[in-house]
C-alpha cells in the first residue's frame, strides 16, 4: 500500500516544526548553561519542584511532570543533590517511594535563573509573534497535545493556563 505522502503545504509546515523542535531546546539549554550553570532539563526539574506543595514531589510524579524516565530523572536529581539544590528522602506515606524536595539553595537557583530564562523564551518565541499568533500557537499546542498527551501525562504542566 502506498504511503499517504504529505502534501506540499503539509511538508513545508512539518519541516518548519521540526526545525523549531530541534533548535529551540538547544538555544534554551545554551542560555541556561551560560547564565545559570544548569541545563534546560535541570531547570525544568527545579521549576516543577518550586511549584509543588512544600516544594516536594514523589520521584514518580516528578518524572511524569517532566516526561522523564525514572533512571534519567534519578541521574539528574543525583547531580542536583550533589550541588545542594535538591534532597531526596523516603516518602512518609509509602516507604517504598522516594520524594524529591527543593532545598533553599535550589529555590535561590530557580529564582536567579528565571529572569534570564523568561527573557530567552520571550526573545526566541514571543517577540516574533503578534497577539493573534500567540493565540494560534496555544490552539495548535492544544490540538497537538490532544494526540501526543492523550493519556494526560503532562496535563498538570499546561492545564488551567
Amino acid at each position: 500500500m502506498e504511503p499517504n505522502w504529505l502534501e506540499p503545504d503539509e511538508r513545508a509546515a512539518w519541516l518548519r516544526l521540526m526545525a523549531v523542535v530541534e533548535l529551540l531546546p538547544a538555544a534554551l539549554d545554551s542560555q541556561l548553561r551560560r547564565e545559570a550553570g544548569v541545563t534546560h532539563f535541570e531547570y525544568f526539574v527545579l521549576a516543577m519542584l518550586s511549584e509543588a506543595d512544600d516544594r516536594t514531589l514523589r520521584m514518580t510524579a516528578l518524572a511524569q511532570r517532566t516526561n522523564a524516565t525514572l533512571p534519567r530523572l534519578s541521574h539528574v536529581v543525583r547531580r542536583l543533590e550533589d550541588r545542594g539544590l535538591v534532597e531526596r528522602f523516603p516518602c512518609p506515606q509509602d516507604k517504598r517511594a522516594t520524594n524529591a524536595r527543593l532545598t533553599p539553595e535550589g529555590m535561590e537557583a530557580v529564582v536567579a535563573a528565571a529572569p534570564g530564562h523568561v527573557g530567552a523564551v520571550r526573545r526566541l518565541v514571543f517577540d516574533a509573534l503578534d497577539a493573534r499568533q500567540v493565540a494560534q500557537l496555544r490552539e495548535l499546542g492544544d490540538a497537538l497535545l490532544s494526540t501526543l498527551d492523550a493519556d494526560g501525562q503532562m496535563t498538570s504542566l499546561y492545564a488551567g493556563s
